[in-house]
């Protein structure tokens, strides 16, 4: 099977309120890039953003759609940077930024309800 050039064969649909601020959010915090905004008669419908080569889809909830909130792990170059940018950025702190067995690691939880489990490597 041959994917689309950008996509992976798992990628998290998240169904969140206020859906199109999410991309500023991101690129914001993670450095996220735009893929894909669409709308539907002027509203906010669906969107996609890269980090590194993973693809998050999400759209905005509504009384068919309830809202889906996810638990999302991201390995970043610096937690610690990034989870002081993702406070400033309106974020929750969870779990405090610590050294665990399988990194630096912290939580946060977003504007939009999700947690983001914000990982660096530790070298070795």
């Amino acid at each position: 099977m041959k994917l689309p050039e950008g996509y992976q064969r798992v990628m998290p649909y998240l169904i969140i309120k206020h859906a199109e601020g999410f991309f500023d959010f991101t690129r914001k915090v993670f450095g996220a890039t735009e893929k894909i905004r669409s709308f539907h008669q002027d509203v906010f419908k669906h969107g996609e953003i890269q980090i590194g080569d993973s693809t998050i889809m999400f759209g905005e909830g509504n009384a068919d759609w309830g809202y889906q909130p996810a638990g999302i792990f991201v390995y970043v170059d610096d937690a610690d940077a990034t989870f002081k940018k993702a406070i400033e950025h309106g974020c929750k702190a969870i779990m405090p930024i610590a050294n665990q067995p399988y990194g630096r690691s912290g939580g946060i939880q977003d504007p939009y309800g999700n947690t983001w489990w914000i990982t660096s490597v530790i070298d070795q």
